[in-house]
Formats: structure tokens, sequence, C-alpha cells
């Protein structure tokens, strides 16, 4: 889940090559519903998941039906970006949402940047109660120059670096569900 809205952004290019780099048997989907999702209004938060706005029903569906969440956002004047602290507000009242889910987060940030954000998000994790995965939580600088023209990341060693936040996130996933019986 990118925290930032812009097409050209590292943090959405650093989620997109960990979706191409995931194992047999897992699916990885990028939420890309950020800049829709209405301004947060409790008034708009209804126990019926049929009356909140279309964008927040189809962000919790997406979240309901993860079985981890991977976070990347960029950090603006010291904090989350407003879209993206929008949309974290949109999970505080969702059943089951993020509670006990594994999550983890990625700071592409250059270094000593980011940090502001990544403090509110684990504030934000935290009051909802997710799981999160202290070794699928890492900084790893990404410049703009690394994103090839597919959008994703070229650079070996930044790939490499992402496939371990992968590789720790993957063991926290429930295990399947066991086959049918067949009478």
């Amino acid at each position: 889940m990118s925290g930032s809205a812009r097409t050209a952004s590292t943090n959405t290019a650093a989620l997109r090559t960990v979706a191409a780099e995931v194992p047999p048997g897992v699916e990885a989907v990028l939420h890309d519903g950020l800049a829709a999702l209405p301004a947060f209004n409790p008034d708009d938060d209804a126990e019926d998941p049929a009356a909140v706005p279309p964008p927040v029903r189809e962000l919790r569906a997406a979240i309901d039906a993860a079985d981890a969440v991977l976070f990347s956002t960029p950090e603006y004047a010291g904090a989350l970006p407003g879209a993206f602290k929008n949309l974290l507000d949109w999970t505080v009242g969702a059943v089951p949402g993020l509670g006990g889910k594994p999550v983890g987060w990625l700071n592409v940030a250059a270094p000593g940047r980011g940090d502001g954000a990544h403090a509110e998000l684990a504030t934000v994790l935290g009051y909802v109660g997710a799981s999160v995965v202290p070794s699928a939580c890492r900084r790893i600088p990404v410049g703009h120059g690394a994103v090839g023209p597919d959008g994703l990341i070229e650079d070996p060693v930044v790939r490499a670096a992402l496939a371990e936040i992968l590789a720790a996130l993957v063991p926290a996933l429930p295990p399947p569900p066991p086959p049918a019986a067949h009478a």
C-alpha cells in the first residue's frame, strides 16, 4: 500500500518491484485508490459497510482480503502525507481491518529523511492493533534514477534488499486452508 499518489513515486515503484518478486503461491495486489478516497468524516463511517463511500468500501475490502500488508510512504513536512493519513483514518473503525494483520513498512527516502512519517505510521499501526513484523520494516533508499521504464526498480542491490523484506513478511502469512475433502 503506497502512501504516494504520484505517478512516478519511488515508493510505488518499490512496492511494484516487491509484487513482481513474490514466490509461487503468493499473490501481491497493489492498492491504487489513495487519490480517490474522500476526506475522512466520522459521520460517513457507518456501521453498515454498504453505507460508506465506494472508495472506502474498496479500500476496506482490499485490506480484509489481504493476509498481510506492506506499506511504503513518503514523508511531507516531517510527517505522513495528508492523503495517506486520510487512508489510515478510514481503517481505524474497520473490522476486521488491520487488527492482528501482519504488516511491514518500507522507507525508500534518503538517509536522514522519512523518520517522521514512519514514527506516525507506527503510532497508527499500534492504535489499530496491526501485527508489525520488525524484520519486514526497513530503510532501503531508492533514487528516482533507479526506476526503469517499466516502473520497476532496476538496481540489483535494491531488488535484493526488497526481496529480503518479502522473505521476512511471507512467513508471517497465515497457512493456506487445507484442501477440501471429496466425498
